[in-house]
């Protein structure tokens, strides 16, 4: 299994994860994959956007260091990093997630 390269925890910035949050597209892979609650396939991903479109949005929530990418065979699979990005910035993510869900 492949692996892309990520940030490490201690790279990550509140306002990089702000940023890639402040996409609605974004937004929406990071609720999907809270709910589903395990890793996907960008193909399980139907937001009726362009490939290339997509791989830019998943880019930018990896840089974030919001989603974890693992290749496997010739999926890309897809995480959220929620106990990282909990231990470093308490309560963001699950704000961020509270408030998709009330909206």
């Amino acid at each position: 299994m492949r692996q892309i390269k990520h940030p490490n925890i201690d790279q990550i910035e509140l306002t990089d994860i702000m940023y890639a949050l402040s996409d609605p597209t974004r937004l929406e892979i990071v609720a999907r994959l809270a709910h589903a609650g395990r890793k996907m396939t960008c193909g399980e991903f139907d937001l009726n956007r362009p490939k290339s479109s997509m791989s830019h949005h998943f880019k930018i929530l990896r840089a974030a260091g919001l989603v974890e990418t693992l290749i496997e065979g010739t999926e890309h699979m897809n995480a959220l990093r929620v106990d990282e990005i909990e231990q470093k910035f308490p309560g963001v993510l699950a704000s961020v997630l509270k408030a998709l869900a009330s909206s």
